[in-house]
């Protein structure tokens, strides 16, 4: 389905900070987080932090908690971590953090893959919640799965004007009853 944004409504960037996930990467190589920070700002977001970690859940948990307490932080996007292999951890780390899970991201992370790479797309265990008021998903570590999780999921559910619904346009509501 095509996304339809309702031009006759205000854009309204959010603050976002990227995470990767990785036990070889660094600074000066992380194309995945490259990826996310250049659609981050084309979309005319506001990339408020970036960090990278070791494969390792206190790490990814001690950096999520702080964004999750920052109030200049509304968007969490992580990048790696996903996989089934013994290091891949971020799932585990998200759990640890989530008060209310988003299980249709990964549902719709994984079809959109599996267009594009068939049954591999089973081994990825993208996933997404809400911590705090704050939205946290977390994304394969490839350049590919970051193009696809942002361009074809995240584009559309973080811009207020998407129709019929969005993930922005709940952002004041997130904190309800807490």
């Amino acid at each position: 389905m095509p996304a339809r944004l309702d031009e006759s409504r205000p854009f309204q960037p959010l603050r976002i900070a990227v995470l990767t996930i990785s036990d070889t990467r660094s600074a000066a190589d992380d194309r995945s987080g490259d990826t996310l920070v250049e659609r981050i700002r084309e979309a005319g977001h506001e990339l408020v932090d970036r960090d990278l970690v070791r494969d390792e859940a206190a790490l990814i948990v001690a950096r999520l908690r702080q964004w999750i307490e920052d109030p200049g932080v509304e968007v969490v996007i992580t990048t790696g971590g996903t996989g089934v292999t013994g290091r891949d951890v971020t799932p585990e780390a998200l759990d640890e953090v989530a008060e209310k899970k988003i299980p249709g991201f990964g549902e719709m992370f994984r079809m959109l893959s599996y267009a594009k790479i068939g049954t591999s797309a089973l081994q990825s265990r993208a996933d997404a919640a809400v911590a705090q008021g704050t939205y946290i998903f977390c994304l394969p570590g490839s350049p590919g799965a970051c193009r696809d999780g942002w361009d074809e999921i995240l584009k559309y559910q973080l811009d207020i004007r998407h129709r019929p619904c969005n993930f922005a346009e709940l952002l004041p509501r997130l904190r309800e009853g807490a």
